[in-house]
């Protein structure tokens, strides 16, 4: 078997105890060194991570250690023992999956693992079994305990949605004792806000529209903000705002969502709660689950918008897509001053593609202030930059020899050399590394 061999090493930051990164080494290249021969030893690539721990593959050295294998060419990863790699069954499983896809094998030499004989592949493969038996009993706990709480329509806690607040209440139960939970409390004022978004939404059928519509009529978040197409539409996809009635009923039946709740509680005037809508690991983005896989629950809070307006708002937010801007891309984006440049009324600007294209053939971007953009210009009105030529000015004052460079190098230069640049809607205001704004 022809093909680079990689020695692996940990050593968590949480202990002084165990094998030291220098003692693994040794003795991954003693194995190596028995059993494909010394010639091997010259075909060996060291990768170790120093104060790591062993509970997620997050890891430099291992990393880049992947990124080696994965380029082909390497017939054996070898460890002093299983936990250098994970302590995570799930991520250990995984691993050996892809290696094996690779035609990689892994090799432990305190357990005796190997992968690249018949007894490792089948513990490799006694692994995965367990580790999706894992997987599948702790989702179905989860989920278990999600139908007791549904049963109950309480709020769970949190931050509280607009338009209501968390308070506690107490009852008591068959044997005597006094159970305290909490229930949402309808806030008038914010219940107020929450009908205007859902009103301009349905007028204007657009994200942007709506926020225009609430920027112009002065009407900001709990928190004193500025309602964002983002926020306007988490608001408008929260069924806790959802009147139980009998469209609710109907459109939670169509989707194949689970309902807790007997149909004879959905009294249309109650509002729903609904309980596994998202899912949510360490160091991953926030996921939302199809209305298929919600657990849903008449809640003991009253309703703010009947079925009859809801149901079409989901369905008209689905046709429209997200709404949200997105940055231009492809190799003619070439604006330099991203997250560098600001407008005179605070806010950032973004650079937007026009069709028009310069004496070079290169397509013309202007920066376009975000708060105006967003206000359709009820609050900043400021002019739009011409970002071919702000960029070539801004160079030019900086370094005119920085025009030899990549558009990347050039970022990176600008970003070193500048705090952020200021647009008055004429001329531009740079303010370097170290300065304080004025």
């Amino acid at each position: 078997m022809e093909g680079n061999i990689v020695i692996y090493s940990r050593k968590s930051r949480f202990t002084g105890k165990g094998e030291s990164i220098g003692n693994q080494t040794e003795l991954c290249r003693e194995y190596i060194k028995f059993h494909f021969g010394e010639e091997a030893l010259e075909e060996t690539f060291l990768y170790e991570d120093e104060g790591f721990s062993g509970g997620n593959l997050k890891r430099p050295g291992f990393q880049r250690m992947m990124a080696f294998v994965r380029k082909g060419g390497c017939r054996a990863i070898v460890v002093y023992r299983l936990d250098r790699i994970s302590r995570n069954i799930s991520d250990f499983a995984g691993l050996i999956e892809e290696l094996s896809a690779l035609g990689t094998a892994f090799i432990s030499i305190r357990e005796q693992f190997d992968t690249g004989t018949p007894m490792g592949r089948a513990m490799m493969y006694i692994a995965s079994v367990f580790s999706q038996l894992e997987r599948e009993t702790i989702a179905e706990r989860i989920r278990d305990n999600m139908r007791e709480l549904a049963r109950t329509g309480r709020w769970l806690g949190g931050t509280t949605p607009t338009g209501y607040t968390s308070e506690a209440v107490s009852s008591i139960s068959l044997d005597g004792k006094t159970r305290k939970s909490c229930q949402l409390k309808l806030v008038p004022e914010e219940a107020k806000i929450v009908r205007k978004i859902y009103e301009s939404y349905e007028a204007t059928e657009s994200l942007a529209g709506t926020e225009a519509e609430l920027m112009k009529a002065g009407i900001r978040t709990k928190n004193g903000r500025s309602f964002t197409r983002f926020s306007i539409r988490a608001i408008l996809e929260n069924p806790v705002y959802l009147t139980a009635d009998s469209d609710a009923w109907e459109y939670f039946d169509r989707a194949g969502t689970e309902v807790s709740s007997p149909r004879a509680a959905f009294d249309g005037l109650h509002g729903m709660l609904a309980y596994n809508r998202t899912r949510q690991e360490k160091g991953k983005k926030t996921e939302f689950l199809p209305t298929a896989e919600w657990i849903v629950a008449v809640g003991q809070h009253p309703g703010l918008i009947p079925g009859s307006r809801w149901v079409p708002v989901q369905e008209n937010l689905k046709r429209n897509g997200s709404g949200a801007y997105r940055k231009p891309r492809g190799s003619e984006n070439e604006a330099l001053l991203t997250g560098l440049l600001f407008c005179a009324c605070g806010s950032r600007m973004y650079p937007k593609l026009t069709p028009r294209r310069d004496a070079e053939d290169k397509r013309i971007y202007t920066y376009i202030c975000s708060l105006k953009e967003r206000s359709r210009k009820s609050l900043c009105n400021r002019k739009n930059a011409n970002g071919n030529l702000l960029d070539r000015e801004i160079l030019e004052k900086i370094d005119p020899d920085l025009e030899a460079l990549s558009v990347e190098e050039k970022r990176r230069k600008l970003r070193t050399l500048l705090k952020r640049v200021v647009w008055d809607g004429e001329e531009a205001k740079l303010e370097p590394s170290g300065e304080d704004s004025k």
